[in-house]
Order: C-alpha cells, then structure tokens, then sequence
C-alpha cells in the first residue's frame, strides 16, 4: 500500500476544526482508521489509538501497530496515546474509553473502525467465523457506543454540556450485499441501523451519530477483486487510498456537524454520498386480509413498480 503524504499538525497560531477534542477510535493502526487518527491530530484533537494489532482475520494481536501511530501523531506535535482493548469485551471497551478520561480529562468523539473478514458463502461458513465476525463489527460497536452514551448521560443529568459525537463504520456489502460475506454484511448492515437508533436516543444529550459505508484499499479489500491492491503512479490522484476517507470523519467529529446526526455516507476518493436507506415504496391496501391466491398478481406489480436493487456500489 502506498503511503501518504503526512502534513504536519496545524501549528502557528492557526486552529484546528477538532483543537482540544479527545478522540477514542478503534482500528487505528492500519489503513482508514490511522488516516482518521492522524488527521484528527492534525486538526488538533488529542487521539487515543486503538488497535489490537491482529491479523485481517483477528489473529495475533500485537500492541505494535498502535505505538507507531502514536509515536507519528506526537513528532507532528500532536497528543496521542495507544490502547490495546479488545473493543468486544465488556470491560475492554470501558477500559478503552476511560483511558480517553483519565489522559486526557474527558471524551468529545467515539470513532468505531475495528473489523475483521472471515469471508465464506453461507453453505461453507463455520459458526465461529460467524461469530467472530459479528463479535468485533457489531458487539464491538454497541459496547464502546454503551459506555460513551452513559459518560455523556450522566455529565448531561449534572448539567453539563455535550457537544459530542459517534461516528461508526458500516459497508457496502452491508447497505447493498455482496456475496461471500454473509456474516461481515449483516454486521455492517446491523451498524446502519444501530447508528440510526443511537442518534434518536441520544440526540436529548448533545450526541450525533452518524456512520460512513467507505471505499478504499485496505488489507480488508486488496484481495476482493482483481486490481483492487494496484497503486496509480505517484503523479496520479489515488483514489483508493485509505486516507482520503479521514476528512469527512474528522468534519463529522467537529462542532461543525451538530446539526448533522442519524445518516449514513458513502465515501471513496474524493467523493461524498449520502447513503439513502430503507423506506416504503409502492404499496396497495386493500383494506382487509388477503388470500394468498390474490397475491399471484398483487405482489409481482408492486415488485416491477419498486426501484431496481442496488449493486456493491450502490447504484441501481
């Protein structure tokens, strides 16, 4: 994977959009959630790196990854520290976002990016590659969700101010399906409308939250296809590079996107998408209880009146 190029952190006199945010993301020791890391440091947040350090398919954690992040955020001039919490632990995850309390003294932004693939068509899948996978995606989510809402719960019933924000990662082949990955879509699809439910509860306590479904070259990503590791020449945009995901993470973390919460982007490159999701479409009533045998014409005209399916990408 190419590297990019890492600007050094708003100095000067000149003010970040995230100056003296605390930061917790998971999985950012590699690909998007260290280009996430490194921006929000950039713009002034102090981060916690978390990262397990494990294989694409969760094996052999090392603490490793997370040091290096830290140690580039800090000769940027920046303010990081790493944390080696299992995110789908109970008590990891708490462990996880009190370090962002007690370093730092309090908690602004919960940025979930941990994940791993254990891809296999569902006549093959084991049930431990399906759970490993919706134990880190979607368990790992709902617990560093659980313990953020109830920090930001309470400073909120002390009357205490919030201006705070979560920021989950969900996918494609979560909002519009792709085969093998029965077991990562569902979790991705699951995180979609977990960040719609979060956003409607804790919205009372100066919360958003929001989610991003991102395109880019990661270890997750350069086998799915071929050409999916290419790198373009160094003269040529890089539109797949994992970093170009941070900007708008690091927008949706800011004080800038409070009146911003419940949605879903899609993001790749240069491009910024607002996912649009499940809603009624053509419908008939007919004011009482069908017979099955009414519905051999009902069902199939509604059907052809619907929008066509969308493909990975999500275009129809």
């Amino acid at each position: 994977m190419a590297g990019a190029e890492v600007r050094p952190a708003v100095k000067g006199g000149a003010v970040g959009i995230c100056d003296g945010r605390v930061v917790v993301i998971t999985g950012a020791g590699r690909g998007i959630g260290r280009g996430e890391a490194i921006e929000f440091a950039r713009q002034g947040a102090k981060v916690v790196v978390s990262d397990l350090g494990a294989h694409v398919d969760g094996s052999s954690p090392s603490s490793t990854v997370a040091d290096e992040v830290v140690e580039e955020i800090r000769s940027m001039g920046g303010e990081a520290v790493a944390n080696g919490d299992d995110v789908s632990d109970w008590e990891g995850a708490q462990r996880l976002l009190n370090t962002a309390i007690e370093t730092f003294g309090g908690l602004d932004v919960v940025v979930n990016n941990a994940g791993i693939l254990r891809d296999r068509m569902l006549f093959n899948m084991t049930e431990d590659e399906w759970d490993a996978v919706i134990k880190v995606h979607l368990k790992g989510t709902f617990c560093t969700i659980r313990w953020a809402a109830a920090y930001w719960r309470e400073r909120a019933k002390s009357g205490q101010e919030n201006d705070a924000r979560i920021i989950n990662t969900s996918s494609g082949s979560g909002l519009y399906g792709n085969p093998g990955q029965g077991n990562y879509g569902a979790a991705k699809a699951g995180i979609a409308g977990l960040t719609i439910i979060a956003a409607r509860e804790l919205a009372r306590y100066g919360v958003t939250v929001n989610a991003i479904a991102p395109g880019a070259r990661t270890r997750m990503t350069e086998d799915l296809r071929p050409g999916a590791a290419d790198v373009p020449p160094p003269e040529q945009f890089d539109a797949r590079h994992p970093h170009n995901v941070a900007p708008l993470v690091v927008w949706l973390g800011s004080p800038e996107s409070r009146d911003v919460t419940g949605r879903v982007f899609n993001v790749a490159g240069g491009y910024i998408g607002v996912a649009e999701g499940w809603r009624r479409g053509p419908s008939q009533d007919k004011g009482d209880r069908w017979d099955p045998a009414e519905l051999g014409k009902v069902v199939p005209d509604l059907v052809a009146k619907a929008e066509p399916l969308a493909e990975i990408r999500g275009r129809a």
